[in-house]
């Protein structure tokens, strides 16, 4: 029989039809900004299942809901909550028979319950301010919010009459007599984060009591820190909380101390107040015997060591755990027999999770590759979140001995069949005074061998960061991968997860060691992979990585053929006198620009404008209060004065990072179009 030819799908096929071939494609952000994620994960206290929250994008429209999984069973999640309203800081109650979630149904966020032998949630709170988080004593009978409100204000209605004041007048003046006004990405309106504890045997909730009552200080902190620095005491007598004490000096030190309050907000006492530096954290035993926290000792310093410290609550004696362990803990809980506690720490590029100890101080790590959070202990095995570079993020189970480890979830996994990851790999060179520098490499998603591919050289910010094997919806590598560049990072010295020793080579030498280990890096992972064309590369960095570029243009001209600097300092003796958080430049160059001016002046970029020649994209946000962005636009003012190509993008309504989902579109498309212009 003769064959007959159709063409179906811009296939052909002879005499039957085929199945459409799919192609691997490189990631893109627009594949991106549709990836679905995990959130709000939390292990019952009986350790035999798991909640978690899912972020679902279809179509630009975001749904999030709860999923129940039993743990050590094969039945399939189960979907908990159906509802357009998302629910988040999920908290199991102490029987295992319900969970306690943050939600807006009611048309502001309060405190809900579902059940999970099946009915419709319960609201607990109705309550006139925002609840934004919250925990429940270990008896079921309390429970604390974390509201912010006004000093002045008796009642909550009071405070929730001020803030709809203020929303009515958003231009009227604002009035301040003292450090910080604006942090971060907003200006300070007046009210602080406070605790407020109710018993939650009564509901709804309607009358709950300030334990932090006239503190003008916020708890937990702002912007970042949440309901892990708040917990009831083992008796459920007391709260256990992190904050700074109230001062006219917050801008300019970083002495957080634990502090203990009775329930009705009496007996307020400080359990730290000799350390003087950061003290964060804190953890009770299951058995009620210790409470772990981590402290820094170096006062002013926000990159110091976090040491794993153990009181015991019999004897009162405080001891550091493991004090030889040159790492920087994250995240702490204990082991089911209080003896162990279970850390994250970075580590040579991951974030890795151990096992320690508190007696002998004994270190085992049970999980290594990738960056892992921890997420609750189930029975002999440690429940937690990790990312790599080629993994936006699922839940594993992984054992105590790190012997097996268990994938729970796999988000993602219809939308990410058909792309390509970039292979990566890490690698090390002889940087600064000969000593190992890490970084990592990762090929374009086509490559193909033989072939010489661009280089985006990435600069981490911090400066006391890394680019490790994690996943960021902000600069990506991967995103780099799939535009057909070959990515370079480099973890030079003031890096973290090397040694606090390393971490702290960077102070008062911002420009001096991290170039030198950017410049041997670059020629190292050239050699080393033949393939990486470094007469073709850009450089590009955000904060500390923006700074970077701009000291590049003035001292490393030659290199590059193009430059992005993102929220980039670019004068230093201007950035000291506009910037919030003063305790961190303060530490990082010795002082205040008027007590040393000869440290910032020393690796000042606005002092080597004359060796500017290279084109440069300059990015910021208008509302970034940590380097405003008066810092970028004088960085073009200078371009342009010099006539040197150059291009500003400004966003309106982003902070130091791009969080809204059509402005990465727009960032990614405007960075890779500038850096395809001057490399393809």
């Amino acid at each position: 029989m003769k064959g007959r030819f159709s063409k179906i799908h811009g296939l052909m096929v002879a005499g039957l039809i085929a199945t459409p071939m799919t192609f691997a494609k490189g990631f893109d952000v627009r594949t991106l900004t549709t990836l679905d994620s995990i959130h709000s994960s939390a292990v019952s206290p009986d350790g035999t299942s798991l909640v978690y929250g899912l972020k679902a994008v279809n179509d630009k429209t975001a749904t999030s809901n709860l999923y129940l999984k039993r743990l050590n069973q094969s039945q399939s999640d189960l979907q908990l909550t159906n509802h357009a309203s998302t629910e988040h800081s999920v908290v199991w109650s102490h029987d295992n028979s319900s969970i306690y979630f943050i939600s807006s149904r009611s048309g502001s966020p309060q405190v809900w319950n579902l059940s999970l032998t099946g009915g419709e949630a319960k609201q607990i709170t109705d309550l006139p301010l925002a609840i934004e988080g919250f925990k429940i004593s270990t008896n079921g009978r309390k429970i604390v919010l974390s509201m912010s409100s006004f000093l002045d204000c008796e009642s909550l209605s009071c405070s929730a009459d001020k803030f709809a004041a203020q929303k009515a007048k958003p231009n009227a003046g604002k009035v301040y007599n003292q450090l910080m006004v604006r942090h971060w990405d907003t200006w300070k309106d007046g009210s602080y984060k406070h605790l407020f504890v109710a018993d939650i045997t009564n509901q709804p909730i309607t009358k709950v009591t300030d334990v932090t009552a006239d503190l003008a200080t916020d708890t937990p902190a702002k912007p970042f820190s949440g309901m892990e620095e708040v917990t009831f005491t083992p008796d459920n007598k007391h709260l256990v909380y992190t904050a700074k004490a109230p001062s006219q000096t917050q801008a300019s030190h970083t002495n957080y101390d634990l502090w203990q309050v009775d329930l009705n907000g009496e007996n307020l006492k400080n359990l730290t107040e000799k350390n003087k530096a950061w003290d964060a954290h804190p953890t009770f035993s299951p058995d009620g015997r210790y409470m772990a926290y981590v402290a820094m000792e170096k006062p002013g310093a926000e990159s110091d060591r976090f040491a794993i410290m153990l009181k015991d609550l019999v004897t009162g004696t405080v001891k550091e755990v493991a004090p030889l362990w040159d790492r920087s803990a994250r995240q702490l809980m204990f082991a089911p027999d209080s003896r162990n506690l279970i850390v994250t720490a970075q580590d040579i590029g991951q974030v890795s999770v151990f096992m320690i100890n508190i007696q002998f101080g004994d270190i085992k790590q049970i999980q290594g590759e990738g960056s892992s959070s921890l997420v609750g202990v189930a029975g002999n095995d440690v429940v937690i979140k990790k990312k790599a570079l080629n993994n936006p993020g699922q839940l594993y189970k992984v054992s105590f001995d790190g012997a097996h480890v268990e994938q729970l979830t796999n988000a993602n996994k219809e939308k990410l069949k058909d792309v390509d990851f970039g292979q990566f790999s890490q690698f090390s060179f002889k940087g600064w005074n000969d000593e190992t520098v890490y970084g990592y490499w990762v090929k374009p998603s086509n490559y193909k061998s033989g072939e010489k591919y661009p280089i985006a050289f990435l600069i981490h910010g911090g400066p006391q960061g890394s680019f490790g094997n994690s996943w960021s919806t902000r600069w990506n590598p991967q995103l780099w991968a799939g535009a057909g560049y070959g990515v370079v990072m480099i973890d030079f010295h003031g890096s973290t997860g090397y040694g606090q020793q390393f971490t702290d080579s960077i102070n008062q030498d911002w420009g001096g060691k991290p170039l030198e280990d950017l410049q041997k890096g670059l020629v190292a992972v050239t050699n080393q992979q033949p393939w990486l064309d470094s007469t073709n590369a850009c450089a590009l960095g955000a904060s500390y990585g923006g700074y970077m570029v701009n000291w590049i243009a003035g001292n490393w001209s030659n290199q590059f053929k193009c430059l992005v600097n993102h929220a980039g300092l670019f004068d230093m003796r201007m950035f000291y006198n506009v910037t919030e958080e003063l305790w961190f430049p303060g530490y990082d160059f010795g002082g205040s620009y008027a007590q040393v001016p000869k440290n910032y002046e020393k690796f000042n970029p606005v002092n080597f404008v004359d060796n500017w020649k290279t084109p440069m994209l300059v990015i910021h946000g208008e509302k970034d209060f940590r380097v405003p962005y008066g810092q970028g636009l004088a960085a073009f003012t200078i371009l342009q004065n010099k006539k040197i190509e150059s291009q500003l993008m400004v966003f309106p309504e982003e902070n130091h990072w791009i969080l809204n989902n059509d402005n990465k579109v727009q960032w990614y498309d405007a960075v890779i179009g500038w850096m395809d212009k001057f490399t393809k």
